[in-house]
């Protein structure tokens, strides 16, 4: 079987392909339009048809648009309430759903698949689908709990459930207007950052805070005990004034903001381990697999390991919207009865032969090398606090840079922090991230499950490197961290071996390769005008190696 997989609703918009039961391609429309999110500039829609991104997936199957069996939209207009039972204050709704019912006819125009070939999932099916049936260990397993928490689906926000064979037994739905999504994105508007797009800055942020408001708050964010919550957003200036979009501040001196950004994040912990505890009671499941753009908060995610009886968590890497895609291919897969492949990579988008990408370079008239020994040259750069974009095989899906897009730098200068925030242009209260080899993860790094290859869970960094490591050691002691094998990124499982043999750190700073307000570089292109714009030493693509000193115009 062949199932198309689309997300075009809300943001993120995405598309992904499974043939046979494997995830052949999955990738992120701004990947390709430069829109990040997705979005577009007022008065336009934010819901786009990843037109881009489903030609990708069809190319790297070798497939026409004729050869698809099925397509799965992942959302049902056929659930959507009327607004005024949601009472959500959304003015789009009726046209969401009037834009998601000319599903089919938009897809049978845009790319000539047949219409009658639509299919639509919900939702969140779609979300716990991408989780649960691509997850490794509920493949081991042979099921799983499964656990989704967004902003809204059509009139949902969370769904609590157990898949066994492909199929979703449902235990609980969150009906809204109760969202633990939405609460913490009208706290991000409260705090001047922009909704459905920088709730990761919150969560950096918090911190910095104490949660000295978190007992008030549970007037308004709690547990029920039935595997749902209360989740009311209430008014924010009771406990810190808003701030206006674009406002400059520090939560280093701005303890009230911090304080509420702390609060919020630990009612979210609270509620979200008080559910996963329901769960568990209720299925007994050793797995727990988790999506919805809220499983993105890797803190939260490290408490629920740490304090939910479940063994093993899974996260899908592409935890948020465009992750529905391929949760929507999935779930019609395993309807249909193929057996799936569980995902073992995050690397499912674009990618260049070595011969491309030296192609790309003569046409940019750039001097480069192919070096015998890579990893050494760039530890070399490394250790003499250089800093390197590095772009190598297939482009991540998911907002994490998992060693395919990345900025790299020396972990033991602490000024790299702020150096690379500089970089890229944005707050400098954000966190950088490290990846360390795998076989060396325990020496210096606990509190959170081995291996961790997606950069999804928190880590406490041992007290005898934080002075060695500052650089990714965040404010309270932690650090998300990604786990590196030979087996998903050899080179740069290379390169830490080399770095290591020079500086005796096993860990490399770790970042998106992207400047502020722009998608992850994605395609050869991109990564020059990143490296021609930018103030980076290095640019490694693939095997190639360009120098700052010899780049020419």
């Amino acid at each position: 079987m062949r199932v198309l997989g689309i997300n075009a609703v809300f943001h993120d918009p995405a598309a992904a392909l499974v043939v046979d039961g494997r995830t052949v391609a999955a990738a992120e429309e701004e990947r390709f339009s430069r829109r990040k999110h997705g979005k577009r500039p007022v008065p336009y829609s934010t819901w786009e048809l990843p037109e881009l991104a489903v030609k990708h997936c069809l190319a790297i199957a070798g497939l026409r648009p004729e050869d698809v069996d099925v397509v799965g939209y992942s959302y049902d207009p056929r659930l959507v309430l009327p607004t005024s039972e949601l009472d959500l204050g959304d003015p789009d709704d009726a046209i969401r759903t009037r834009y998601a019912e000319r599903a089919p006819e938009a897809v049978e125009t845009a790319f000539g698949i047949d219409r009658a070939k639509v299919r639509f999932v919900p939702h969140h099916v779609a979300h716990a689908a991408s989780a649960a049936l691509a997850s490794p260990e509920a493949a081991r397993a042979g099921s799983s709990a499964v656990l989704t928490v967004d902003g809204r689906g059509e009139h949902v926000s969370s769904l609590a459930g157990r898949y066994r064979g492909g199929s979703l037994e449902v235990l609980h739905e969150q009906r809204l207007p109760d969202s633990l999504g939405l609460l913490y994105e009208t706290l991000t508007s409260h705090l001047g950052f922009l909704h459905s797009s920088d709730e990761y800055k919150v969560m950096a942020l918090a911190s910095y805070g104490k949660p000295r408001f978190a007992d008030e708050l549970e007037e308004f964010v709690h547990a029920t005990g039935d595997g749902g919550f209360v989740a009311r957003s209430p008014d924010w200036s009771r406990w810190a004034p808003r701030l206006l979009d674009g406002e400059q501040w520090d939560p280093r001196t701005d303890t009230a903001h911090a304080d509420l950004a702390a609060s919020v994040q630990e009612v979210l912990e609270r509620t979200l381990v008080d559910v996963a505890r329901w769960l568990h009671e209720r299925t007994g499941e050793r797995v727990l697999t988790m999506a919805g753009g809220t499983a993105l908060n890797c803190v939260a995610n490290s408490r629920i390991w740490r304090e939910s009886p479940f063994e093993e968590v899974f996260v899908q890497p592409a935890a948020g919207d465009s992750g529905t895609a391929l949760g929507a291919a999935l779930q019609l897969a395993a309807d249909a009865g193929d057996a799936l492949e569980p995902m073992t990579s995050a690397a499912l988008g674009r990618s260049w032969s070595d011969e491309e990408l030296a192609g790309w370079l003569d046409r940019a008239r750039v001097t480069y090398t192919t070096p015998a020994d890579l990893a050494g040259e760039v530890a070399d750069v490394l250790a003499a606090d250089g800093v390197v974009a590095w772009f190598d095989g297939r482009a991540e899906f998911g907002p994490r840079a998992l060693g395919h897009r990345s900025l790299m730098a020396h972990p033991g200068k602490k000024e790299n922090l702020e150096r690379l925030n500089d970089v890229k242009g944005r707050e400098q209260f954000r966190p950088v991230a490290p990846m360390v080899l795998s076989e060396r993860a325990r020496d210096i790094f606990s509190g959170g499950p081995f291996p961790s290859p997606y950069m999804l869970f928190v880590h406490d960094v041992a007290q005898e490197w934080k002075d060695r490591i500052p650089a990714v050691t965040h404010v309270d002691g932690t650090a998300r961290i990604q786990t590196i094998d030979d087996e998903r990124t050899p080179r740069v499982a290379a390169l830490l071996r080399a770095f290591e043999q020079r500086t005796g750190l096993p860990v490399v700073v770790n970042t998106s390769l992207n400047t502020a307000g722009r998608p992850m570089v994605d395609d050869p292109r991109d990564a020059l005008e990143l490296f021609g714009s930018a103030p980076v030493d290095v640019l490694v693509l693939g095997p190639h190696l360009v120098r700052r000193s010899t780049f020419t115009r």
